[in-house]
């Protein structure tokens, strides 16, 4: 819908352009750790799922040209709602997304009315409104921690997340069994082998990341906490099991080490660069900046509904939420 052709924009400075409609706009541009090297360099600021929602909830700009996926663009909104708030590409979605519809979530939820919906980040707005409390990966073991050990809980859509979380809190916790396609295309075998050919490397990997590769990791977290490790990191090479476009930060804060992206099933795949995050380009940037479309629209009530949890996220992950606010929304 929002591809160009490249003849027609033929000659365009597409960085120039951009640049210029970005003061034009009053626009800030997001941008997530997994999008393309070019989109990362002339973002106004790079972060994980967490810090993009802090961004997006305190921007003053008018326009926020989000480069992520569409459940981001869509937090944007939520939390900033007075904003125009536009996506490259409409199609850029997410594999967690899909594998979570609302109404079998809701109906999910309805069957176990005993338990708080606590609700990965990565879920359509229709989604985070049905739940209590949304995490992020560089979240939700603090948002875990203060949530009574009696209290029951449902974790979606990443049963790899939420499995991670389970095992480490000693949580048991009903799972929906949704996972990334990224994340779930890394091989064991080939990063045994990866491994032996680097012996005594360490291995960063994101807790969406199934159990077989977890239990390799000298490392699990969020991509901004893989990139903080990569950074304390006291040796010169890393295996970085996640979404490889998180290299390009890394290199550029530690240009003297050394970064291995975990592979995929045969050992050279391109497997795990994530296809939604890709479709995002240069060329759909500027005409999304030129036009003001996609632009990211929301009903009302679903809005407030979502924002409740998400607001919620915001307060716990900063350790200010009361102690009787953790109920079913």
């Amino acid at each position: 819908m929002n591809a160009p052709s490249r003849e027609s924009l033929k000659g365009v400075d597409l960085l120039s352009e951009i640049n210029r409609l970005k003061k034009e706009r009053n626009a800030v541009i997001l941008a997530h750790y997994y999008q393309k090297p070019e989109i990362q360099d002339l973002a106004d600021f790079v972060g994980d799922s967490l810090e993009l929602s802090k961004r997006a909830a305190e921007t003053d700009a008018d326009v926020i040209a989000f480069c992520g996926v569409k459940f981001m663009a869509e937090t944007a909104k939520i939390l900033s709602p007075q904003k125009t708030v536009i996506l490259p590409d409409l199609a850029a979605g997410c594999s967690l997304e899909d594998a979570c519809p609302p109404g079998k979530f809701k109906a999910f939820r309805d069957a176990h009315p005993d338990h708080i919906a606590l609700t990965y980040i990565n879920c359509s707005a229709e989604v985070k409104a049905l739940s209590d409390i949304i995490v992020t990966s560089s979240s939700a073991e603090t948002i875990l921690a203060q949530i009574p050990l009696d209290q029951k809980i449902i974790f979606g859509p990443d049963r790899h997340l939420g499995g991670y979380l389970s095992r480490k809190f000693n949580r048991d916790m009903l799972l929906w069994p949704g996972v990334c396609i990224v994340h779930e295309a890394f091989s064991e075998t080939e990063l045994l082998k990866l491994k032996a050919q680097y012996p005594g490397v360490p291995v960063a990997a994101h807790p969406e990341c199934p159990p077989h590769i977890i239990d390799h990791a000298d490392y699990v977290g969020s991509t901004s906490g893989i990139l903080q490790f990569a950074r304390t990191l006291t040796g010169d090479t890393l295996i970085v099991a996640t979404e490889p476009h998180i290299i390009h930060q890394m290199e550029k804060s530690e240009p003297s080490k050394k970064f291995i992206g975990a592979p995929g099933a045969d050992g050279n795949c391109a497997c795990n660069i994530c296809p939604y995050m890709a479709l995002n380009t240069m060329e759909k940037l500027y005409l999304a900046l030129r036009d003001l479309q996609p632009q990211i629209t929301l009903d009302e009530e679903i809005r407030l509904a979502a924002k409740r949890s998400l607001d919620r996220m915001l307060e716990m992950a900063s350790g200010t939420i009361g102690k009787g606010d953790l109920g079913r929304a």
